[in-house]
């Protein structure tokens, strides 16, 4: 089995072959941007640390500004109120010393409300080709995950292809190819207009035929707001499992980090159309706010596969909640 996630040394469960699974890491020679670094510019990192510079007593304003802070940062609101009921029923019973204390305890509290879908995109033995379905609304940056996704696989040592299901926006399918060719992996695709479903049910097709180990299918960006669109993602699924009954085996939505709370009805929408196994969160490097992960974590619950911080092609890292929280929210005393 291949485990597309960076596990802690304790929460790795015993294995009866080290080859059941593999982590996904780099080459030695390519070094990886510190990521963290990335997600320090957001709101909320701002704000807490200006709180804790600023107020340095234990008191109702100082929860009522922080649940200001969390709600501007897109935390949403049954997660901030989750989150600000269990700090004032401590601070009540005097559980914290100081503002770093309660602001410790915080980062605590984040980090619990992530791990439940800080889950691994696990490719099965046996499943050729595993087929990864890409969705999402125009300008996510579906087809720059897509060609990033295949960068990691192949430095894996996965043999991988694409389809270019995305053939009505304009330079949709060149620009899949291009990543194609970046990547030197396949690309099976149709002309402008083809129907998406078809170029799909080829592309599986021609990864079967091929032995090809991971398939990932791109498809047109539309608005969760459409129905019609929405119908067709559905059908995509139906024509795939004609070829294979249990495909996709993922379906991946990719969500720009910057809808907001937005982001949670085109989660809600996409899941009924098609089901979700796993969400891309992309665009949170430089002032992103950020919270949006802890709305979707608290009300949507699918896990997120991975994070985007950058247009690097190794700027899609792997989603790891206590990292993730530690660039948001920086450790007390570590805020400047």
């Amino acid at each position: 089995m291949f485990r597309f996630f960076k596990r802690k040394p304790e929460a790795t469960p015993a294995a009866a072959d080290p080859a059941d699974a593999v982590t996904a890491s780099p080459a030695p020679d390519i070094a990886l941007p510190n990521w963290r670094d990335r997600l320090r510019g957001s709101l909320l990192g701002r704000q807490v640390s200006a709180l804790l510079s600023s107020h340095p007593r234990l008191d109702d304003d100082l929860l009522d500004q922080l649940e200001t802070s969390l709600l501007s940062a897109d935390v949403g609101v049954k997660a901030t109120s989750e989150v600000l009921d269990d700090l004032r029923r401590r601070m009540q019973a005097r559980e914290f010393g100081d503002v770093p204390a309660l602001f410790k305890h915080l980062r605590r509290q984040l980090v619990t409300m992530l791990r439940p879908i800080e889950q691994a995109l696990e490719i099965r033995d046996g499943v050729k080709p595993y087929v990864l379905l890409v969705v999402g609304v125009n300008g996510a940056g579906k087809t720059t995950t897509i060609g990033k996704l295949a960068k990691w696989m192949k430095r894996e040592g996965l043999d991988v292809m694409l389809a270019a299901g995305d053939t009505f926006r304009a330079a949709a399918v060149e620009q899949l190819k291009t990543w194609g060719d970046r990547n030197h992996v396949p690309v099976i695709a149709q002309r402008d207009g083809a129907d998406s479903a078809s170029v799909i049910f080829d592309a599986i097709a021609a990864a079967k035929s091929r032995n090809a180990d991971v398939l990932i299918a791109d498809t047109a960006g539309r608005l969760h707001t459409q129905a019609g669109l929405m119908d067709e993602l559905a059908k995509v699924k139906r024509v795939m499992g004609k070829l294979d009954p249990s495909a996709p085996h993922e379906t991946l939505l990719v969500i720009d980090g910057n809808t907001g709370q937005n982001a949670l009805n085109q989660a809600r929408q996409f899941h009924q159309a098609v089901g979700l196994t796993g969400l891309v969160v992309t665009k949170l490097d430089g002032t992103a706010k950020g919270g949006v992960v802890f709305a979707l974590a608290r009300e949507i619950g699918v896990p997120i596969r991975f994070i985007g911080v950058g247009e690097g092609i190794l700027d899609l890292r792997v989603f790891d909640a206590e990292e993730f929280v530690d660039g948001l929210l920086p450790e007390p005393g570590n805020h400047a």
